[in-house]
């Protein structure tokens, strides 16, 4: 039904979009609806063709002026291109493509670990209690964060996957810059974002409390 309403280029009534996959109008009625919850069709009561007829004036529904999109595991390609699209406008003359991606991925991260402290306002962070405050942060942003021990934090899920099988030094780079930017800008003491070998399709970077030690024990 959506895709028969996204096509129609005008509003569609509850009959119209029923008989389009052979449903009863009741049922029809009822994912519509839920279809309006969920933000992806908007409804009102509009008379068809601008006929007014005897009777109540029927409800139809349209697309939603909204980008939707799904995707399990989460990933987040936007937040990449923002980075390298401002890399790009800011590039300076004689600092390295690369460098000019890692200064502008840390700056993003900390803008964001920044308007999260001032939404927050946790006060004064200690390293698990920031460690906590960071994962929820991460979580949003498609990371899954997953706390091994309370100084360590390991990123099950790599938001930029697949771009960075084509440039992976590249992209993890940014990765590593993108999460210290997010740990300065939170204000979130003693933990770093260290590159690892990545498990499963995880992502390359884990959080760590300064002198928690490195795992060597493999996928």
């Amino acid at each position: 039904m959506y895709t028969f309403i996204r096509a129609a280029g005008r509003p569609v009534t509850r009959d119209e979009a029923a008989a389009s996959v052979g449903i009863s109008r009741k049922l029809a009625a009822f994912h519509l609806d839920k279809l309006v919850a969920a933000g992806l069709l908007r409804a009102r009561y509009e008379a068809v063709g601008g006929i007014r007829k005897v009777g109540r004036t029927p409800k139809v529904y349209e697309p939603a002026e909204t980008d939707f999109a799904v995707s399990i595991p989460p990933r987040r390609h936007a937040v990449l291109a923002d980075i390298l699209l401002d890399a790009v406008a800011s590039e300076t003359e004689g600092e390295p493509a690369r460098e000019t991606a890692l200064r502008v991925a840390a700056s993003h991260g900390e803008d964001l670990g920044a308007a999260e402290r001032e939404n927050l306002r946790p006060g004064r962070l200690g390293t698990e209690r920031g460690l906590t405050l960071t994962e929820t942060v991460l979580a949003r942003h498609g990371f899954e964060p997953s706390r091994e021990t309370p100084a360590r934090v390991r990123l099950r899920n790599c938001p930029f996957h697949p771009l960075g099988g084509k440039q992976p030094e590249l992209v993890c780079g940014i990765n590593k810059a993108f999460l210290t930017g997010i740990l300065a800008g939170l204000e979130v003491p003693n933990v770093d974002a260290v590159l690892v070998p990545p498990r499963h399709g995880g992502c390359c970077v884990e959080l760590r409390g300064t002198g928690d030690e490195p795992d060597h024990s493999g996928g």
